[in-house]
């Protein structure tokens, strides 16, 4: 019985072991809300790692409540942007089920930056935040506050996931 229970025990911590980011080849998914200035939305993200501590990917964003004062068409309330980052949870070390990832980004409407960090709770499911800023934009004149959409700070917080 004993034995049994110790098998057990050691399957279990094996399937529950999680590790936020694992290299090359890793894949993950994130869904989220998008926190902005007279606007918040869905924000959707899928990144590849290419290396050690190197992921590029795609990310997009659409504004569904909007300020009832601003006149926004499709092409204000949606964004999509390819990114890099550089995974630093396994230089830092606190956590191995922790990632920090600062990185960059390229989008329909800037050039930005933007800081990351994902938890993940098992080996399949975590937890993500993204804080990202323009240092660019497109338009360098006066924007209306529908061209400002998706073109200021943003935040993003939601769920991740292992593919």
């Amino acid at each position: 019985m004993k034995k049994s229970l110790f098998i057990i025990a050691v399957l279990c911590v094996t399937f529950v072991n999680s590790q936020a980011f694992i290299g090359a080849n890793d894949n993950k998914f994130q869904v989220g809300v998008n926190l902005q200035n007279n606007a918040t939305g869905i924000n959707l993200s899928y990144d590849y790692g290419v290396g050690e501590n190197m992921s590029i990917g795609l990310s997009g964003a659409y504004a569904l409540g909007v300020n009832e004062n601003i006149d926004a068409d499709f092409k204000d309330r949606i964004d999509i942007k390819a990114r890099f980052n550089a995974n630093l949870g396994n230089v830092i070390n606190i956590d191995e089920n922790f990632d920090i990832y600062p990185g960059l980004n390229l989008s329909l409407k800037n050039f930005g930056g933007h800081l990351g960090m994902r938890y993940f709770f098992s080996s399949g499911f975590g937890v993500y935040t993204e804080l990202n800023v323009p240092l660019a934009k497109y338009d360098t004149g006066t924007l209306t506050p529908a061209e400002k959409i998706h073109n200021q700070f943003t935040a993003n917080i939601g769920a991740s996931f292992n593919l």
